[in-house]
């Protein structure tokens, strides 16, 4: 995981996430991790299976498996 703050109440944390195709993939991807409690963006990119997360506070990695699991995907861990 890459995390840093860019401002000091927030966390950025990267994720690597398998089976991602297309931008329908990036989107349910998206959405899920979206519904987080905390989370304030998200960015998936299929071509590179990424996916990062701007949250309030660190996120709990079972959550975030449990998410993109929701979403048809694998979490492969942290970039």
């Amino acid at each position: 995981m890459t995390a840093h703050t860019g401002t000091p109440d927030t966390v950025t944390a990267v994720y690597q996430v398998r089976g991602m195709s297309c931008g329908h993939c990036e989107g349910s991807v998206s959405a899920e991790l979206s519904e987080l409690p905390g989370v304030t963006s998200v960015k998936a990119l299929a071509s590179t299976g990424e996916v990062r997360v701007v949250s309030a506070a660190p996120l709990d990695e079972e959550a975030v498996r449990a998410a993109v699991d929701e979403a048809g995907f694998e979490l492969a861990g942290k970039a």
